[in-house]
């Protein structure tokens, strides 16, 4: 059973296009499975978390990085009592339109499509599950439930300057784009805060992008490293052992930490406002799943380091560079000679116009993995390697 104001299994506002329910599994089971099966799930095994695939085989992918936010996501909608299978929905579906070699890739695609109508990952996400997805006799897309499209378009707030895309596919399913999003959403956004902190500290880490003495004096890291140091040395093991227990347990309480005091303070937050019902979560005009004053801080100066410290590290920014160059100069190619792209794009492109082409180019290359980009990369600039 779920709570009150949690989105209840009799209370869908159903599909952009009506199908017969299934008897065994709830609307938001079908919409997760169909996210599972889909091909722009697949290929975020092979996209850019924070390292570019080839880098390494223990870092985080967007395909792993989605596993670790629906897991986190579950527990934590388990324990308030909302919908876990709508919750591990938008979670495992957020960041599906994300582009080879992570945010490196959308910034370089974002520029390019500046004149052209835009280019941003969330747009993408709903654009694959809306649009993109060629799986169905009877539509295109996964024709996901409207609480799910919800929680996608909202799950990092109301939509205050909507995208051409979000505008279009509004006027005919319409999603209150201004309101906030339902609270299993808001679940999946903040699981994915806590998600991508823990496991980006661990592959820094694991990368020697960072060392234990940088993290010492991080608030809530620093405690949580210094109690599993002390573990450590009162069971004696090998100093080559220790480093990676060390790290392992340390991210393991922040995460721990973080979940815990989400789950709290939404319980208070709840408690206050007292919905009544999903949609009062919507309209309450502020985020309801949300961390306490003082972890909301912590997690501020987390953010801060990683940035700093991490995401700008000279070693990240010489990928990002050549990942940029290499989007960027697929991009021009294609857009300015259709005829090299592959069947059947090439068929429709001949068909568009400028701006259309521009974004069949966008969406081509915004589905690639990070092997696939840098493949084509050579293919079409490298005449050493055959077309």
């Amino acid at each position: 059973m779920v709570a009150i104001y949690a989105v209840q299994d009799s209370g869908s506002r159903g599909r952009l296009y009506p199908e017969v329910e299934s008897p065994v599994r709830s609307p938001w089971q079908r919409d997760r499975d169909r996210v599972l099966h889909s091909a722009g799930f697949r290929t975020l095994q092979y996209k850019t978390q924070v390292f570019i695939n080839h880098e390494g085989d223990f870092f985080r992918t967007r395909l792993t990085h989605s596993l670790e936010v629906a897991q986190i996501a579950r527990s934590i909608a388990r324990s308030l009592d909302l919908n876990e299978d709508l919750t591990e929905t938008v979670s495992l579906a957020h960041d599906l339109g994300h582009t080879p070699f992570g945010h490196a890739g959308e910034d370089a695609l974002a520029l390019a499509m500046k004149d052209w109508g835009g280019f941003d990952h969330n747009t993408q996400s709903l654009r694959l599950v809306t649009a993109l997805e060629a799986r169905y006799h009877a539509f295109d897309g996964l024709n996901l439930t409207w609480e799910a499209l919800e929680g996608l378009a909202k799950h990092n707030g109301p939509v205050k300057r909507p995208t051409p895309y979000f505008v279009e596919y509004d006027a005919k399913h319409h999603l209150d784009l201004q309101s906030h999003a339902s609270a299993e959403a808001q679940v999946a956004a903040m699981s994915d805060d806590i998600a991508y902190h823990g496991h980006d500290l661990d592959d820094g880490l694991r990368a020697g992008l960072l060392s234990f003495e940088d993290i010492e004096d991080l608030p809530l890291v620093g405690e949580a490293l210094r109690r599993s140091r002390d573990m450590e040395r009162q069971i004696g093991r090998e100093a080559s052992d220790q480093a990676q227990r060390v790290r392992h347990e340390t991210i393991r309480v922040v995460i721990n930490q973080l979940a815990t005091d989400l789950t709290e303070q939404t319980r208070r937050n709840l408690e206050a406002l007292n919905p009544q019902s999903a949609d009062d979560i919507r309209h309450a005009g502020y985020p309801v799943v949300a961390f306490s004053p003082e972890m909301r801080e912590a997690n501020k100066a987390i953010r801060k380091f990683l940035y700093a410290r991490m995401y700008r590290h000279w070693r990240v920014n010489r990928m990002a560079r050549k990942a940029k160059i290499a989007v960027r100069e697929i991009f021009d190619i294609l857009s300015e000679d259709p005829g090299l792209l592959p069947d059947p794009l090439r068929g429709h492109a001949k068909a568009a116009d400028d701006v259309q082409r521009r974004r069949l180019v966008a969406d081509y290359i915004a589905g690639m993995t990070d092997r696939f980009a840098m493949e084509e990369h050579r293919r079409l600039t490298d005449l050493s390697v055959l077309g």
